[in-house]
């Protein structure tokens, strides 16, 4: 890796328009013939990023596998677009970090800290304990942050706008200031921000690093005002930062970070088109003929710790407990992505939602009437299915930065939706007034809302469901992105 005073002394990038994160637009995989085969991806970066129109503008990430990797290593600097790569017309740098110092960057550090941190998901009395191992995962993402620093700085052309993207590169804003203080710096979480007693957690070098990197910017962004304030309160108790919670300011070591809320929608135009095509007819087909004239409570999620889907599961099993006329009347349909895999923890999290799931079927199921359906697969096509038909949806994180599942139903119910919702998700701030909300550890209450969205009148449930989805839709994710860039500017 060089060295970022060279590029503090002489600017020679040509990008006015930066965007920084760990996954980017595309990714690789091997072809039988050996050669690459590229995948374009999608979501409110990448459709935000093609909103600016400019063909200069670069996005740099990482290689997160080998063919990723390889793709990188023969293109000029990583440069994608220079090397014949369809990249849909953007310029994108991949850096190829060391497998290893990414591996501890992500997983040991992003993954398995920052995000448990955040998501206040740590059992306290045994975990964490930062050892030696966590200070050489530490120099990792140290590294990696500096990779990232150092390409961003190359690309940049004077003055250049650069927007980073969440908790994987807390330390890249303050590194990329140091090389080029012409720069102006954004950085958006896309988690919740941990109050500052749980963020002290962190050993207290590791937890002021964190914060001074993303002062670095000039301004640091967030899903809520709630998540904004947080990082606000955990600049003053661990760095005694002056904050301005009116003006929504940190003053720290002489400069001002402007912080910022952006709360991402959905992309109503794209869902409501992707939700009739016929592979979701097809398989909406399929869970009608599964579900026959019942009731449905849909849930949608990855198999992240902080998605509370065995509590959730808890409260269907006591509804179907304490209010038998639900038997054979209701079904549950749970889709739930398989989630870092590589990791003990979510291993373990995912038999569990398997097993619990096992239990209700054998405790209520008859040879007519299976109570919850659950596929450990990423199918979105089926997902949209199961938006389509759901009577309510259940949505009911530990914790989460904004939660677009939240969003997405609305827009694409056919008959109108129930949404029991977590007062822990981000999306409650705009969501939560039609919505039935719920403490995400109160099993009981979150069956009782079940029940009560099951048997919320049709005019009712319609009605919510069109002030949901105008709420939802407030901010799509291209005037999201372009929004957080005027604002930087």
């Amino acid at each position: 890796m060089g060295d970022l005073t060279t590029e503090r002394s002489n600017p020679t990038g040509t990008a006015p328009v930066l965007v920084a994160s760990n996954r980017g637009p595309v990714s690789f995989s091997t072809a039988e013939d050996g050669t690459l085969a590229l995948r374009r991806g999608g979501g409110g970066l990448v459709s935000g990023l093609s909103a600016i129109g400019d063909p200069d503008a670069v996005w740099v990430c990482a290689a997160l596998g080998d063919a990723d990797r390889r793709a990188a290593r023969e293109a000029p600097d990583g440069r994608l677009d220079r090397a014949g790569h369809d990249v849909g017309g953007q310029a994108v740098r991949m850096l190829d970090i060391d497998p290893e110092t990414f591996a501890r960057a992500y997983n040991g550090v992003a993954n398995s800290t920052l995000w448990f941190v955040h998501h206040l998901l740590y059992a306290t009395p045994t975990a964490p304990a930062f050892g030696a191992a966590f200070r050489t995962e530490w120099q990792a993402y140290t590294a990696y942050n500096a990779a990232f620093a150092e390409a961003l700085a190359a690309e940049a052309a004077p003055g250049a706008a650069v927007l980073v993207q969440d908790y994987h590169l807390s330390l890249a804003p303050a590194l990329l200031r140091a090389a080029r203080p012409d720069l102006r710096i954004g950085h958006f979480s896309h988690t919740p921000w941990a109050p500052p007693e749980y963020f002290r957690l962190l050993p207290d070098d590791v937890a002021e690093s964190v914060l001074t990197g993303i002062l670095g910017a000039d301004r640091a962004a967030f899903l809520t005002r709630r998540w904004a304030l947080a990082f606000a309160e955990c600049c003053a108790a661990v760095l005694g930062a002056e904050v301005d919670r009116e003006a929504l300011t940190v003053t720290h070591a002489g400069r001002t970070t402007r912080l910022g809320v952006h709360g991402l929608g959905a992309d109503a135009d794209f869902l409501r088109e992707r939700a009739h095509r016929p592979d979701v007819e097809e398989r909406l087909a399929a869970l009608r003929e599964a579900v026959g004239d019942r009731r449905t409570v849909v849930r949608v999620d990855r198999t992240e710790l902080s998605k509370n889907i065995v509590r959730g599961f808890q409260a269907y099993r006591h509804l179907l407990r304490t209010r038998p006329e639900w038997h054979d009347r209701v079904v549950h349909i749970a889709f739930a992505y398989p989630s870092r895999t590589d990791l003990a923890e979510y291993r373990d999290y995912t038999a569990r939602v398997r097993e619990l799931a096992a239990e209700i079927n054998t405790e209520f199921g008859t040879d007519s009437w299976q109570p919850l359906i659950l596929h450990v697969n990423d199918d979105f096509p089926r997902s949209l299915a199961a938006y389509r038909l759901a009577d309510v949806a259940l949505v009911n994180p530990i914790r989460d930065g904004m939660n677009l599942v939240a969003k997405e139903v609305p827009v694409v119910s056919d008959r109108g939706c129930a949404l029991v919702l977590s007062r822990e998700a981000g999306a409650h701030a705009e969501l939560g007034e039609d919505a039935l909300s719920v403490n995400p550890y109160d099993v009981i209450a979150t069956a009782d809302a079940l029940h009560t969205g099951l048997t919320m009148a049709a005019d009712e449930r319609a009605d919510r469901t069109k002030r949901l989805a105008a709420a939802a839709t407030a901010l799509p994710p291209q005037q999201w992105f372009l929004d957080q860039l005027d604002a930087l500017r």
